[in-house]
């Protein structure tokens, strides 16, 4: 049984009053994670001691210390083993960076000998333009798989005509982060196999943050991770499949041994395995076996709670007749899918978007203002009735009286 009232206790920002939620913006830090980062911080320059600097959660890849080894390197092995266990993989395939736009530009370029005029790579229209844009800038062609504007879902058929011998890569997000909408990943990754030698890419930091994701059970090549935005440090990783893929990359500076040589703090790297021990937490104190079992048991628990809220929220927001969520209500979202994350952006109709986020501060809860991507500015985001859209996206430790308390302020600004 999951025990909201528990995992509230692991986030110390909440006792300030504040109701978040803005998890898609910027998710709170659980305590174990931002003091990780502060010891990592004043430990990176020295030598590791016979202890570990936290425990490993007994994760299945797990191991102490070397005694006399730069804690730097020890914090960045941590960092890569805790990944690893969060998706199910093996951590000499973990590649670490500063954010997920930075490790697309060194796959982009280590896959030189494979993108080439005579090759294509498959995007989705449904992701940030500003984080993929790395891997536009290959000599292949860029094909685009489109996103449904009525519902704001990415249809999988379209990848049977876009994927085909020529095709090295197939990149897309897992799940919208403003919108909620989940892509049919199993059914994408299929085609894009059945079609062609291509890796497929996607981007789950957003589905992770709500359900578990394990690379094998997927079918990706290449699962691509933002950090923060499961509420740990501004840091991103790549994990690969299989080995035999590094083999096939080429390093991305001249005269290095090394397919990737991206520089990372070692003080962020601290913050990795606390935050992948606090998922592994987040059913009870009482769960046993290893990192990996017990993430899989909260993972599924969280899971299960979010689906509690993500009915409460749209049951709650669509009571309220002057309220539009984008892909959801109205004419053209007509036959969208129920499978979604609690992450909502809608409109309160003939009131400005600021005036819905000064409303909501006012009542102490955070949200944000949509950010205008091509999509939500094809859903017609920026017409003048509508005045912007408003995003609110839910956390571990939202509870059904938060969203009670968001219809109520909705409501004064509805009627």
């Amino acid at each position: 049984m999951y025990d909201v009232a528990r995992v509230r206790g692991l986030y110390g920002s909440l006792s300030e009053g504040w109701t978040y939620l803005n998890a898609h913006a910027r998710p709170q830090l659980p305590e174990t994670v931002s003091a990780a980062v502060a010891r990592g911080v004043r430990l990176a320059a020295t030598l590791s001691s016979p202890e570990p600097l936290a425990p490993s959660g007994g994760g299945h890849h797990s191991r102490s210390h070397n005694t006399g080894v730069p804690e730097a390197e020890s914090l960045i092995d941590s960092a890569r083993l805790g990944v690893a266990d969060l998706v199910g993989a093996t951590a000499q395939h973990v590649v670490l960076g500063p954010d997920v736009r930075t490790l697309y530009q060194h796959l982009a370029d280590a896959m030189r000998p494979l993108l080439k005029k005579n090759s294509s790579v498959v995007l989705s229209r449904l992701d940030d333009p500003r984080v993929i844009w790395p891997l536009q800038r290959s000599a292949a062609q860029v094909r685009w798989a489109q996103p449904d504007l009525g519902t704001g879902e990415l249809p999988a058929w379209q990848f049977g005509e876009l994927v085909d011998g020529s095709t090295r890569l197939v990149a897309f997000s897992a799940a919208q982060e403003t919108l909620g909408t989940i892509a049919p990943m199993e059914a994408i990754v299929e085609q894009a196999h059945a079609r062609s030698r291509a890796w497929v890419l996607a981007d789950v930091s957003a589905y992770l943050a709500h359900r578990r994701v394990d690379i094998e059970e997927s079918g990706c090549d290449i699962l691509a991770i933002d950090l923060a935005a499961l509420g740990g440090p501004d840091m991103a990783a790549l994990v690969f499949r299989s080995p035999r893929m590094l083999r096939r990359l080429a390093p991305v500076d001249e005269g290095s041994t090394e397919i990737f040589d991206i520089p990372v703090s070692a003080g962020l790297a601290a913050g990795v395995g606390p935050l992948v021990d606090h998922y592994a937490s987040l059913g009870g104190d009482e769960l046993r076996g290893t990192r990996r079992t017990r993430l899989r048991t909260s993972q599924e628990q969280l899971a299960e709670y979010y689906e509690q809220l993500r009915q409460h929220l749209y049951n709650s927001l669509e009571s309220l007749a002057a309220v539009h969520i984008l892909g959801v209500t109205g004419e053209a979202a007509g036959g969208h899918s129920d499978d979604r994350l609690p992450r909502v952006t809608f409109i309160v109709r003939d009131v400005p978007a600021a005036t819905v986020q000064q409303r909501l501060i006012d009542n102490q809860l955070v949200s944000t203002p949509a950010k205008v991507t091509p999509l939500l500015r094809d859903m017609g985001v920026e017409d003048e009735e509508c005045g912007g859209a408003t995003t609110i996206s839910l956390s571990p430790f939202n509870t059904l009286a938060d969203i009670d308390h968001l219809t109520r302020v909705l409501a004064s600004l509805a009627w």
